[in-house]
């Protein structure tokens, strides 16, 4: 693949569920790849369905999805084998050990034992789960059941890294390990697409972000060009572009 393929590329993707107005309707996005990207919205905006689709849990009624130039309905396989998607909300299996489960999601992407081993390691003593590895998760917080299911995002080191308000659930010194982990990402070529409802992370994090309202593209830009369009700041932008005040959740 060269650098000039996007890590994610949207053309007309549409997803209803039931009569009315879709959730996502016509969306057109590109994120390019090595992006720190925050895609934003008002409540009922669609940004979860959408990433539910770029990750291939929805099927969508119309449109395209690339990932790094794969079809991801064509040949969902391949494109979810470099890809990881985190919920806002993650399910983990219970009965588990921190490490069982890195284990466990290691093997669905075929990552050799050892190396998965090693890497679930490393992820465990970063989050600072290193003394809990042998604990089975049912006892977890909520924070604690994030940053598991975090490290299992990460275990395969995929090229396109999905997460839908990640911080949820965090104190203060998670949140801070669980960004500057998101940066390394970037840093070492993967494309991060988050969403939130914390402007300011937004703002402090992204290289690009993109504004979802009704299911279609708003505005899209680096921070700097959504604040000259909002008049000076990301929230007057982010207000004036949605109207969210005026949508309903």
């Amino acid at each position: 693949m060269t650098a000039t393929v996007p890590a994610l590329a949207l053309r007309g993707l549409r997803k209803g569920f039931g009569p009315g107005r879709p959730a996502v309707d016509g969306l057109d996005l590109v994120v390019p790849a090595g992006a720190f990207y925050a895609l934003l919205g008002p409540n009922g905006a669609g940004k979860t369905t959408t990433l539910r689709m770029v990750a291939g849990l929805l099927r969508p009624d119309a449109g395209h999805i690339a990932i790094h130039g794969i079809d991801a309905v064509a040949d969902s396989r391949a494109a979810k084998s470099i890809t990881a998607w985190l919920p806002d909300d993650p399910l983990l299996y219970d009965k588990l050990t921190p490490i069982e489960y890195l284990g466990f999601v290691g093997g669905l992407w075929s990552v050799p034992p050892d190396r998965a081993r090693r890497g679930a390691e490393a992820l465990l003593e970063r989050l600072g789960l290193a003394d809990h590895r042998d604990q089975r998760c049912e006892g977890f917080s909520r924070g604690m059941k994030q940053k598991v299911a975090l490290a299992g995002a990460l275990v395969h080191e995929p090229r396109l890294l999905i997460l839908d308000e990640p911080l949820t659930g965090l104190d203060a010194g998670a949140a801070r390990t669980v960004k500057a982990i998101l940066g390394e990402c970037v840093a070492s070529g993967a494309t991060v697409i988050l969403t939130t409802h914390i402007l300011e992370v937004a703002e402090r994090l992204a290289s690009r972000i993109g504004i979802i309202r009704r299911g279609r593209l708003a505005a899209e830009g680096t921070v700097a060009e959504l604040q000259a369009a909002g008049g000076g700041s990301l929230e007057e932008a982010f207000l004036s572009l949605t109207g969210s005040d005026r949508d309903g959740a």
